[in-house]
């Protein structure tokens, strides 16, 4: 029988060669955040003239998005599932496109081929004993899209942290190209007064032994800064960063308590420091699952005591959430958050938190609105919201009347929009009745 050494020397090729395997018209999916493969992007990058009518899906790019840049537009056709930095200019001035989908249903599009994969990229770490490789830093729907794809193209990166949880085999991947490249960092966020007075109200909310899902940002960050008091927090979430790794040093985040995969950190890709990208390799306690499993409603409200903290653009007196666009701009993404919210909601002693500052545009605009901006998009629904947190205050929704949510909410609004709010509100009510 053949060694699986002898198949991967097979394999080993040029970054220009493995992207001959791209056809035009092709659909090639991106490995996730992080775990993009540089050299093997700008490979693809390169062939720009030879092809036509590729369709690129990702999520949130770390790289510089060159298949995106004007005069891209005849060669790649970019099809985003979140959108960020790089991207979300290019849908806007509809060079490029938005998909909505939660991210735990990502894996499904590609299983059941609504939409069939024909080529994947992703990196990985160089293999085991075994043949195994580890994805590194995204699971995601990377490993799914990998199953699935038509011809696997792997940048084998030995810069890249060894996470445990899924692998992918040798004889899964048709091309190799070992190159290093320098991890790609999440800068730390900025947490100033604001966000840190919502983290203290954030922290209210959280008892011992509880298991956090967050996501990116000053807020999740200074939330994280206000739990030093708790014990055996755990993780299971669909991303962590430096926060939770510094609580863990800290002996506060021991996922001693969870009620699944208890003594691990679980999440389905990692952002942060190259300090946590040290931290997380070959640790036994971080587990990287696929995003069907990280980010679903059934798994996650298994867990008790489930706190789910997520982020917001605008909340309207209804409590309707939106998250993801400015008006009818696409800006980001549903992500993981409905999902969070859901699981949260089915567990015991859990609850979801979504956390925003009370103003946007330098203290010029309410984000506690009437209703939210024309066009907007309603992420959460007012039948999923727990709590609402500001630095003002926290808004428990549960339970409450139209007119009980109304006044909660204006509660925890800047001060100087409270009187506004309840004019406004007022007067909607007067035209009802």
């Amino acid at each position: 029988m053949q060694d699986w050494r002898d198949r991967y020397r097979h394999k080993l090729v040029s970054a220009d060669k493995a992207l001959q395997s791209v056809q035009s018209k092709d659909r090639v999916v991106l490995g996730h955040a992080c775990s993009e493969p540089p050299v093997l992007v700008q490979a693809l990058v390169t062939r720009a003239p030879e092809l036509c009518d590729v369709e690129i899906i990702h999520m949130v790019a770390m790289g510089p998005a060159d298949f995106l840049k004007p005069g891209m537009e005849r060669s790649f056709r970019f099809n985003g599932m979140f959108l960020g930095a790089p991207t979300r200019g290019a849908v806007e001035e509809q060079r490029a496109s938005y998909t909505p989908c939660f991210f735990s249903e990502v894996p499904r599009l590609f299983r059941q081929e609504i939409l069939p994969v024909d080529v994947m990229l992703l990196q990985v770490t160089p293999p085991d004993d075994r043949g195994y490789c580890s994805y590194g830093l995204s699971a995601d729907y990377t490993s799914a899209a990998a199953q699935c794809a038509r011809i696997v193209i792997a940048q084998m990166n030995s810069r890249l942290p060894h996470t445990g949880g899924v692998r992918i085999h040798l004889d899964a991947i048709d091309w190799i190209v070992e190159q290093d490249s320098p991890m790609v960092e999440l800068a730390a966020p900025k947490v100033g007064a604001v966000e840190r007075q919502i983290g203290e109200h954030i922290a209210t909310l959280i008892p011992d032994e509880a298991t956090l899902q967050l996501g990116i940002g000053a807020v999740p960050e200074a939330a994280l800064l206000s739990l030093q008091k708790r014990r055996d927090l755990g993780i299971h979430s669909e991303m962590f960063s430096d926060g939770a790794m510094a609580l863990a040093e800290a002996g506060v985040i021991t996922n001693r308590k969870k009620t699944l995969n208890p003594g691990k950190f679980v999440a389905t890709f990692l952002m942060g420091s190259n300090r946590l990208y040290q931290w997380v390799h070959n640790n036994p306690e971080v587990e990287l699952h696929p995003v069907d499993y990280t980010n679903d409603p059934f798994i996650i409200g298994q867990h008790d005591r489930m706190i789910a903290i997520n982020s917001a653009l605008q909340v309207d007196m209804s409590g309707q959430v939106n998250a993801e666009t400015i008006g009818s701009v696409q800006y980001s993404g549903v992500g993981g958050q409905v999902d969070f919210v859901r699981g949260a909601g089915r567990s015991k002693g859990g609850k979801s938190i979504i956390a925003l500052p009370s103003t946007a545009a330098h203290g010029t605009i309410s984000r506690i609105c009437l209703q939210l901006d024309a066009g907007a998009a309603v992420t959460t629904s007012r039948n999923d919201v727990h709590y609402i947190v500001t630095e003002y205050g926290i808004a428990d929704l549960r339970g409450k009347t139209l007119e009980e949510r109304a006044k909660a909410l204006i509660a925890i609004a800047h001060p100087e929009f409270r009187g506004s709010l309840r004019q406004e509100a007022a007067l909607a009510a007067e035209c009802v009745s």
